[in-house]
């Protein structure tokens, strides 16, 4: 395997057509006939809802999957692929949400597994990282092909997938929802990778629901709806009103906010609330805040500076060093979760298939979790089947859950439609207190109106809301304030009315602070 990454020179045109995709599923058709072109050099997006038909698509595209219908043309020349490795031998490299590397090896035995270098009938370690070293330079992909890939964090692990594609000359390279974990800046970084790639002739397609970034990163985009092909735009030339509107048949309006409520009485309380981490500065260091009935608090900040602290102490998932937790006047600080649901704090988590959910049960049992012992649900101290049947109905009707069967394991749907099951139990269960930790993280646009709509309905029931998102245009739709986290102290309290994201983005930096904040200025 060459050590020089380059793409060989190849003819200008389309790279990649694929005509008339068709798959069917029982009670389903997820691609109907599906044109799609993609042109030498350039980075293609492919866009559209949870269940548009967008995974599936790929899948066939990269082998995982056979098409029922349709073919598949490289370079005008027509390929079949029954495995994933013929679409790799074809220049095919695939970048997947969920990452395929094997934690215990390091980042050079990762790349090159399958293919290794071999000398004398031995695999060629040094080599190895020679090879993948020189790959890293290539393409500015800062990595130590020496480090083990469990030590890593998320944003160098999709460095090393993309090396991996590379190393396998791949001139096409598929990356679904790349940037779904990412934190800002290693988005960022993402984004300068992708433009080298498109300039050294590599061709890119780009799964996303974020049209932010379709605007900023995409040469054209393909709009999926319903599992066909509805749209095919320049992007210089259109906008994010035209894309949705393309994406969902309707008008969608997320940045709209809605009406202000004046905030009641304090429903979550938290002081001087601190969390150790051995001999380095503390994770949380004396954090105070207040939030009041009808409220929603947004909490701002760059990855690392306590928030994931912050909610874990909250929820029960780990027990501060010092401070305070009171929901409606109960001091629920070292309690279990069990007993903090039952005070009345609902929590929908960032991870929402490590904490969750549950993948192998089904949705039906995914509804139901942790509310199970409720009186509604039983019958002589036995689980009643019908009541818990008609829980499971109720939401999935009412949230627009795409699902084949209340017996359907959750592990087996789209992002979009897992999230809505996780909102749908958190929220239906008449919280005093919502713990909303990155709420709309990979999920469609009309999703992400659904779920805004769903918090707003528990802000107006009385809860207390406490928002933490990744994007500051969300705090800024949903919060009644949003506060400041930097490394694990509050530093600034603002109003979005009158804040724009420069000025939340500075605060994140710890480069500026909000007059007034500190102790009991966080109400």
């Amino acid at each position: 395997m060459s050590a020089d990454p380059r793409a060989p020179e190849r003819p200008s045109g389309n790279e990649l057509e694929l005509r008339g995709i068709t798959k069917r599923y029982p009670g389903v058709v997820a691609n109907d006939r599906v044109d799609l072109t993609v042109r030498s050099g350039e980075i293609h997006a492919i866009v559209g809802e949870n269940g548009a038909g967008k995974t599936t698509l790929m899948s066939i595209l990269y082998g995982l999957i056979p098409p029922d219908e349709g073919e598949i043309r490289l370079g005008g020349e027509v390929h079949r692929f029954a495995s994933p490795r013929d679409a790799i031998d074809a220049g095919l490299g695939m970048v997947h949400q969920a990452f395929k590397l094997f934690p215990s090896l390091t980042v050079a035995e990762n790349v090159v597994y399958g293919d290794e270098p071999r000398r004398r009938g031995l695999v060629d370690r040094a080599k190895a990282r020679r090879d993948v070293a020189a790959i890293a330079a290539e393409y500015g992909l800062s990595v130590d092909p020496a480090r083990r890939v469990e030590d890593l964090p998320v944003g160098v692990l999709q460095r090393v997938e993309i090396i991996k594609a590379l190393y396998r000359d791949a001139r096409i390279l598929i990356l679904d929802e790349p940037t779904a974990v990412l934190t800002p800046q290693e988005r960022d970084a993402l984004f300068v990778v992708l433009e080298r790639l498109r300039e050294r002739g590599h061709t890119i397609v780009f799964i996303t629901h974020k049209l932010g970034e379709v605007l900023a990163l995409s040469d054209r985009v393909t709009v999926l709806r319903d599992g066909r092909a509805v749209a095919e735009l320049v992007t210089a030339q259109t906008d994010e009103h035209e894309i949705t509107h393309h994406m969902t048949g309707r008008e969608v309006a997320l940045t709209q906010r809605p009406a202000e409520r004046t905030p009641g009485e304090i429903r979550l309380e938290v002081r001087g609330l601190r969390v150790e981490q051995g001999d380095g500065p503390p994770l949380l260091d004396g954090v105070d805040l207040e939030v009041g009935a009808g409220e929603v608090l947004g909490i701002a900040a760059i990855a690392g500076n306590g928030q994931n602290e912050l909610v874990e102490s909250l929820v029960g998932l780990r027990t501060p060093d010092a401070g305070r937790v009171v929901v409606d006047g109960q001091d629920i600080t070292t309690d279990t979760v069990a007993a903090r649901r039952r005070a009345g704090v609902a929590y929908i988590p960032e991870d929402r298939h490590r904490v969750g959910t549950a993948g192998a049960a089904s949705t039906r049992d995914n509804l139901l979790m942790s509310y199970q012992r409720e009186s509604r649900f039983q019958r002589r101290r036995w689980l009643d089947r019908g009541a818990v049947d008609e829980h499971a109905t109720r939401l999935i009707d009412g949230y627009r859950i795409r699902v084949a069967g209340l017996a359907t394991p959750v592990g087996t749907l789209s992002g979009g439609n897992l999230q809505k099951i996780v909102v749908a139990r958190e929220v239906e269960h008449d919280p005093g207190v919502l713990i909303a930790e990155q709420p709309t993280r990979g999920v469609d646009v009309g999703a992400i109106e659904f779920i805004h709509e769903r918090l707003v309905e528990v802000r107006d029931a009385g809860a207390a809301v406490l928002l933490i998102s990744a994007e500051l245009w969300e705090l800024r739709a949903l919060s009644t304030r949003i506060v400041v986290l930097f490394e694990g102290r509050l530093v600034g309290t603002f109003d979005p009315r009158t804040t724009d994201e420069q000025t939340l983005g500075l605060a994140m930096t710890g480069a500026s602070q909000a007059s007034g904040a500190g102790p009991g200025a966080h109400r």
